[in-house]
């Protein structure tokens, strides 16, 4: 996002540049300038819509990561529905074996009761079923078989009034049972939904954290495309601007009279031998390397060295100097022509030595640095208007 408020900031700045560059000249417009600004508005165009589409892309990429947190949230919470289920699961089976264990006892006490009873009406039942001859044989056996019915019948609802209790417990305990039973069915169930319902959101949370890594590298792609785009269009500014000052410049020399001739044996100071054929301009601490990324995100094209107040600027290589003037933004600079399609560029001198259209020799003056608060001494050297690297060039 830095990256996008910073090319925000850049673009309409640039745009305010050219737009005061073209309307500051009177002079009608050669056709490669009108290429150039055709190109310019290309580029701007572009750069604005990729700046939209980043800031777009990571619109979505901060929604889908919003998302993925809520998903791992609802995650969280659904594993700790599981847990709570399946601690009343086991609680419920702790309850079930609890119930048995007191069926058991039931039915044992039960036992205990019935047991003596139930081997007395055993024995009454085997007399009442004696045969009937044997009352003919034993006197008073019919007698006492009438007894032992009689006694039979008043047994039975005392056993059942003394086993009753019991058994409604058993009964109780049984119904309990079967209500532990269907709560553990019903927890199982439970549990089951939950645990779908977890593997659904962790695959909801795997799909929106993917997405937002997607539209995040997508929104870097079209940030570092807008930076590109920006870039482009400063360089056609420049361009545009040089070509102006240069078509400006060319119109006044074209007016003035020619040249005095020089006296014989005058001339640029010949190059020592074993010379390095380009050097740095002043001496300085390194502020800026080639490459080196701002804070605005845009790639320096040259050095930018940190020089004492008042410290002579040298040409770093010789040429002729088709442009020397104070430009904006960039205190007074000096563009050098050294043929084959070289040139350099000094900007940040406080004071000039030079004027257009003069030739120049390596190490000859071009003015003075400001030093303390002012802007760097920068020196860039271009090949056919594309940046090098004068790195390899310094002895």
């Amino acid at each position: 996002m830095k990256r996008a408020l910073a090319l925000a900031v850049i673009l309409p700045m640039a745009t305010g540049l050219a737009a005061a560059s073209l309307s500051a000249q009177q002079t009608p417009v050669p056709p490669a300038i009108e290429a150039q600004q055709d190109r310019l508005r290309i580029a701007r165009a572009q750069s604005a819509s990729a700046l939209k589409r980043s800031q777009a892309l990571e619109v979505q990429a901060s929604r889908a990561r919003d998302a993925a947190t809520r998903a791992s949230a609802e995650r969280a919470a659904a594993e700790a529905r599981i847990v709570a289920a399946q601690a009343d699961i086991a609680a419920a089976r702790a309850r079930i074996a609890i119930i048995d264990r007191r069926i058991g006892m039931q039915r044992e006490r039960l036992a205990d009761r019935q047991g003596p009873m139930v081997r007395l009406i055993a024995a009454i039942q085997s007399l009442a079923r004696r045969p009937e001859i044997l009352g003919v044989v034993q006197p008073g056996s019919l007698r006492d078989a009438v007894h032992v019915r009689a006694l039979l019948g008043s047994i039975g609802p005392v056993i059942d009034a003394r086993s009753r209790s019991v058994r409604v417990e058993i009964d109780r305990s049984r119904n309990l049972r079967g209500q532990a039973g269907l709560a553990v069915a019903s927890l199982r169930q439970g549990a089951q939904t939950l645990n779908d319902e977890r593997m659904q959101l962790i695959e909801t949370e795997a799909r929106q954290r993917l997405r937002a890594g997607q539209l995040a590298r997508g929104a870097l792609v079209e940030s570092d495309r807008a930076i590109a785009l920006g870039e482009q269009a400063r360089d056609l500014i420049a361009n545009i601007d040089i070509a102006e000052d240069a078509a400006v410049t060319e119109n006044r020399l074209a007016a003035l009279a020619g040249p005095l001739p020089r006296p014989e044996g005058e001339g640029p100071a010949p190059i020592p031998a074993g010379a390095a054929p380009y050097r740095l301009p002043v001496a300085g601490v390194v502020a800026t390397g080639f490459g080196e990324l701002s804070e605005n995100g845009v790639r320096a094209r040259g050095i930018s060295l940190a020089a004492r107040a008042n410290a002579p600027v040298a040409a770093p290589a010789s040429g002729r100097v088709v442009f020397a003037r104070t430009f904006r933004g960039y205190s007074r600079i000096v563009i050098i022509d050294h043929g084959d399609g070289w040139s350099t560029l000094v900007t940040g001198l406080a004071s000039l030595d030079v004027e257009p259209g003069t030739p120049i020799a390596q190490g000859a003056p071009l003015g003075r640095a400001g030093g303390g608060d002012a802007l760097p001494i920068t020196v860039e050297l271009r090949r056919h208007g594309q940046p090098v690297d004068l790195a390899a060039l310094i002895g």
